[in-house]
């Protein structure tokens, strides 16, 4: 079985916020490019979730509400996501492992 997965605006606002503030820090083309595998590396990660989205932790007491950690470096970045359905995955926020909360 295959998940479809969608994205809120809000979800994709987050994954350009956190490329934004990678490319406020860069001095260097690594820099850059850090900044671009970093995004890129979420947005693959969240495809991820067409195969098995119920492996993830739960998001609080609601089954259906998960979170994907996904590491990169020393840190990492969640997505809260949601399992509407038997066919498909809502990604509705994504922050930085060291931010307190979603946004």
């Amino acid at each position: 079985m295959s998940f479809a997965v969608r994205l809120t605006a809000a979800a994709l606002d987050d994954i350009d916020r956190l490329f934004e503030h990678r490319l406020e820090d860069a001095r260097t083309l690594e820099d850059l490019a850090l900044a671009e595998r970093a995004r890129d590396l979420i947005i693959d990660a969240l495809e991820g979730l067409r195969r098995s989205p119920f492996i993830y932790r739960k998001a609080g007491t609601d089954p259906f509400l998960r979170e994907l950690v996904i590491p990169f470096g020393h840190t990492g970045y969640v997505a809260l996501f949601e399992i509407d359905d038997a066919k498909t995955v809502t990604v509705l926020a994504v922050r930085h492992q060291l931010e307190d909360d979603y946004h």
